[in-house]
């Protein structure tokens, strides 16, 4: 069984990094060839250049987009590619347009994104970099990306609030930025532009002459030497690309120390047992039990965790360790084999009465210490049924979903597996505002399991198609619950919700280590100002 588990797990990830190939070629090889043919880098290239050697750039929200809008062609990452790297030594979101898909142009899912890589900056006080060349919004799409609250205007109001932080921002402008998006460089701390590649304008050439008749060509009207010499909109302008990413290294490389939150860190050692086999723990099926224990003891310096009332509320594993020298509370999931109402054997992933008690308590303890908070989540909910509900499940479930969500020390979640229902919530999913979220391959996000999902929603239109005089037989039912489960697999898969950034990554679970490691250190970056409170509880 365990060889089983690990060619399972394997075999996902091969396809996540099969996918990830396809996407990393963005709009396609051919519109590749012509960046470079014009003496441009692509997205990703540009930010290989711009990090620092020897360290790795963690890379946010790859899979945005994924299968979405077919038809106009795909979105591949969302047109845009980001993440956290360093440069010069100093820890930086980094945001770069991906001229190969769409001339850069913003889709609605492409302005989520942006969003998240300043919320990103914004929580956790880092310097950002714009990288920008973008053809602005996507006509055919403007209804769903210009005018709400978080649509594309909300990237300008983002870039105030962040001056208004003390948050850095710089834009490096290395192909075009047009209309309303030219107000993102031009609303940053420093712009820089590449002579005959860059220009900023609020109109191109063609519709200067649509709208007021002048005949100008895009240099003269917005070009590097425009805004350096004569409007004085940009600060910087370069022969070439490089050059270009060359000054903001050394701009980046002078900013001065601001205060950090001050998260303890001791000397980082690896685990005592080994990472690999975590891809032989975690179960293929899941109706298996497993020791969620197991997996920790891989995930944390030394494989040692000191558990909090270990023999309490068992279906949820609350402790102490350290990830790569960073002081973490770790709150689990444990599946467990349980007898349910009727003395019936059952698989657990369960939350009941004592293990959301327990939980409460251990999020205010870490709340206390200052402790960051790490949500390894194997969910399938809370426990049903009337002993449950007698003993004030809702209760029990609202001091654990309150003292998550007014946590003060930072939240960063792991889907490994199930992640179901109010489950989801209180373990911290993207609706309780996680610092950072992320999903193994084997994830699976939805608001019930598939099968109960889909024998309920088909009892649902059998119902009311009978309701309505049609005769159903069994081959119909077959039928309609055959679909109604190809859809729900569909959208509980990690790759639906990477698409759409309810998670902001899919990773491999032997780089959670390190993937910890580095939001953790995002996070330092941000000192904790507001009090820990919960507010009202049913006790």
């Amino acid at each position: 069984m365990v060889e089983s588990n690990k060619i399972f797990h394997e075999q996902l990830l091969s396809e996540m990094k099969q996918r990830l190939i396809k996407i990393q070629e963005g709009g396609g090889l051919k519109n590749i060839q012509k960046q470079h043919e014009r003496g441009k880098l692509i997205a990703r290239e540009r930010i290989n250049y711009l990090i620092d050697e020897g360290t790795c750039f963690q890379e946010i929200g790859a899979f945005v987009g994924y299968e979405m809008y077919e038809e106009y062609g795909g979105c591949p990452a969302g047109g845009t590619v980001g993440g956290l790297g360093y440069v010069s030594g100093q820890l930086c979101v980094v945001v770069a347009n991906d001229q190969t898909v769409k001339a850069g142009a913003y889709f609605p899912i492409t302005g989520k994104k942006t969003l998240r890589f300043q919320e990103i900056a914004m929580q956790n006080q880092l310097p950002i970099i714009y990288l920008v060349d973008s053809a602005g919004v996507f006509l055919p799409m403007q209804d769903e990306i210009f005018p709400d609250k978080e649509h594309f205007g909300k990237v300008f109001y983002n870039n105030s609030i962040m001056s208004a932080m003390g948050i850095t921002q710089i834009s490096a402008v290395l192909g075009s930025c047009v209309a309303g998006g030219a107000y993102l460089p031009i609303m940053s701390d420093e712009t820089l532009m590449v002579k005959g590649q860059s220009s900023i304008f609020l109109a191109g050439p063609y519709l200067v002459k649509a709208a007021i008749g002048e005949e100008i060509d895009a240099e003269t009207l917005g070009g590097a030497n425009t805004h350096n010499a004569i409007s004085g909109n940009a600060d910087y302008q370069f022969d070439t690309e490089q050059e270009c990413l060359d000054q903001i290294k050394r701009t980046i490389g002078k900013l001065g120390q601001f205060e950090k939150a001050g998260f303890n860190r001791s000397t980082p050692k690896n685990p005592t047992k080994s990472m690999e086999e975590i891809l032989d723990i975690l179960p293929e099926l899941r109706t298996k039990p497993y020791n969620m224990r197991e997996i920790i003891e891989r995930l944390v310096d030394e494989s040692e965790f000191d558990e909090f009332k270990k023999d309490y509320g068992k279906t949820i594993i609350c402790g102490y360790a350290r990830i790569d020298g960073w002081a973490v509370g770790i709150v689990a999931n444990q599946r467990l084999v349980i007898k349910n109402n009727k003395g019936e054997v059952q698989i657990g992933g369960v939350i009941y009465n004592d293990s959301a008690d327990k939980a409460a308590r251990f999020i205010m303890n870490c709340n206390q210490k200052k402790i960051p908070l790490i949500f390894l989540q194997d969910v399938t909910g809370f426990m049903v049924g009337s002993r449950s509900e007698h003993s004030g499940i809702i209760k029990d479930g609202a001091k654990m979903v309150n003292a998550v969500s007014n946590s003060v020390v930072p939240k960063i979640t792991i889907i490994i597996g199930n992640s179901y229902g109010a489950g989801n919530y209180a373990m911290c999913g993207k609706a309780f505002d996680p610092r950072f979220i992320y999903a193994w391959p084997s994830a699976k996000i939805a608001v019930m399991g598939g099968e109960q999902a889909a024998q309920t929603l088909l009892q649902t239109q059998v119902a009311s198609m009978k309701a309505r005089g049609k005769v159903i037989s069994k081959e119909d039912e077959d039928n309609i619950l055959k679909e109604i489960k190809d859809k729900y697999n569909t959208q509980t898969t990690p790759y639906y919700a990477a698409a759409r950034l309810w998670v902001d990554e899919i990773i491999d679970p032997l780089a959670t280590r390190s993937i910890i490691s580095t939001s953790i250190s995002a996070a330092n970056h941000s000192p904790i100002t507001k009090e820990f409170k919960t507010g009202i509880l049913q006790v």
